[in-house]
């Protein structure tokens, strides 16, 4: 038996019905050249009789407090073949998966489902792969995406996800003397160390920070906006592809990280969206953007904190909105690296736990912390196949609350950026069109990129950047002031 992790019991407790609280991957596929007519029958016939047994976490079941063994494990309880009625098109495949992460998983059995979807137009078939936040986190969940494909095409004998056996760290070592009762003795101790810093953290950030510095972003000072009602039980997933060299480039030319572009093109196509909804707030939307502080390799649990990043939205000029976020993003990595992981998630359980109560309890419905959850998870650089399919694409999706009505979920695929936005259907309407205004965000950074003053130059900052077009500015403002009469 494995205990709960303190996140993972948070992430059992969000869960009611409107509020499903499992994250998804939705996988595509390419058919091998001159595979049988009977390729994907095949394959789920193997998985179907594969003798096989499935590992930890996938064989665990939530027993009280602890994560146990199912003793009965049952494939067909978690594992489906569909079809799609034709066209087949990418359309209607995210209408079902829309639908099909709206519902609800079975907390009695292990807290997963895979459904292996064919009717799809040229040539291809998908996974769609749902699993509970308390089981694992971003990182540990594409750890064991990477794990259940191969880099080689000629492997015909892939095992599915849930039989491929985890690092030797996320599983519980043979021979380990160490009692119980040391255990939590040791993590005893280690809490007390922590003590000290985070104390001295806090009254840093609460005398020096705040108030002080205008990058400093406190716990509810987020706006109310369309982004923060509640939500319902039904889901709406769209999804999209982008190229990451785009990205890089504007990234290297304006000297910030791919990860602020990141934020920066969001920031932008929020911005475009809310005002097409005639929505937007006159303060800057606040971001919650998960970050890792997973110091090992395993596979298994939470290891996250967040980090609350100003968007900037009140703001037209992309390049004022971009060096809003790099400060602010800053200003949080700053305050991480002068604390150990065990730290930081202490600090970070005192800050925002009054941000997690409202939301569990929704005791300040016009309260938040942060308008959205903005999570960028590095993914696999190299072309992955399974059972000689080649990996097209995979687009993750996420969960909203009652008060985060959106979220947007991105992952690295090769050199492509995966997007997945996951919504309330009933509270955001038109909700796809964000993915067109994330083109569109791309495209204008890609125009300050060339601009004249950068067409000599390998990078410049967004300062810099920011100050050459206020100086053509305020050039154009005197060279084209009437003349007066005297």
């Amino acid at each position: 038996m494995r205990p709960l992790h303190p996140i993972d019991f948070i992430f059992l407790s969000l869960e009611k019905r409107q509020q499903p609280m499992h994250v998804g991957v939705l996988f595509l596929f390419k058919i091998p050249e001159h595979a049988p007519a009977t390729f994907i029958q095949d394959l789920v016939s193997d998985i179907r009789n594969s003798k096989t047994s499935p590992v930890a976490p996938f064989n665990n079941y939530l027993n009280g407090l602890f994560w146990d063994e199912d003793q009965q494990f049952d494939i067909d309880h978690h594992f489906r073949h569909i079809a799609l009625p034709k066209p087949g098109r990418i359309r209607e495949l995210l209408v079902y998966v829309s639908q099909e992460h709206s519902t609800l998983i079975d907390r009695a059995k292990p807290m997963w489902s895979c459904q292996i979807i064919e009717g799809l137009e040229d040539n291809r078939f998908a996974m769609y792969f749902k699993i509970h936040h308390s089981v694992v986190d971003g990182i540990a969940g594409m750890r064991l995406v990477q794990k259940s494909f191969s880099t080689n095409p000629n492997d015909q004998h892939i095992l599915p996800p849930w039989c491929v056996e985890q690092t030797a760290s996320s599983k519980q070592k043979k021979g380990a003397n160490i009692s119980r009762i040391k255990k939590i003795m040791g993590g005893i101790k280690s809490q007390i160390d922590a003590t000290p810093k985070v104390v001295e953290e806090l009254f840093h950030a609460l005398t020096k920070e705040r108030g002080k510095n205008p990058d400093y972003i406190s716990s509810f000072q987020a706006p109310s906006s369309i982004l923060n009602q509640r939500v319902s039980s039904s889901r709406r997933f769209a999804a999209q592809s982008f190229e990451l060299s785009r990205l890089k480039e504007i990234s290297k030319s304006l000297q910030v990280t791919l990860n602020d572009v990141v934020l920066a093109i969001c920031s932008g196509a929020l911005r475009e969206y809310l005002l097409s909804q005639d929505a937007l707030p006159k303060k800057p939307l606040i971001a919650m953007v998960p970050a890792s502080i997973r110091d090992d390799d395993s596979d298994v649990s939470n290891r996250i904190t967040m980090i609350l990043a100003n968007l900037g939205t009140h703001k037209d000029n992309p390049l004022e909105r971009l060096e809003i976020i790099q400060r602010s993003m800053q200003n949080a990595k700053q305050r991480f690296k002068r604390m150990t992981p065990l730290q930081i998630l202490n600090y970070s359980a005192l800050v925002y736990g009054p941000a997690g109560f409202n939301i569990l309890t929704g005791a300040l419905p016009n309260r938040q912390s942060f308008n959205i959850v903005i999570s960028n998870v590095p993914g696999p650089k190299e072309p992955l196949y399974w059972n000689g399919a080649r990996l097209e694409a995979l687009y993750p999706a996420s969960i909203v609350l009652d008060g985060q009505a959106l979220n947007i979920t991105m992952t690295s695929y090769q050199d492509k950026l995966e997007v997945g936005l996951t919504g309330c259907r009933h509270a955001l309407p038109k909700m796809q069109n964000l993915l067109n205004f994330l083109e569109e965000e791309i495209q204008r950074f890609e125009k300050v990129t060339r601009q004249e003053h950068l067409k000599d130059r390998t990078s410049t900052s967004v300062a810099k950047v920011l100050q050459a077009q206020n100086k053509v500015t305020s050039d154009n403002e005197i060279t084209q002031r009437p003349v007066g009469l005297h």
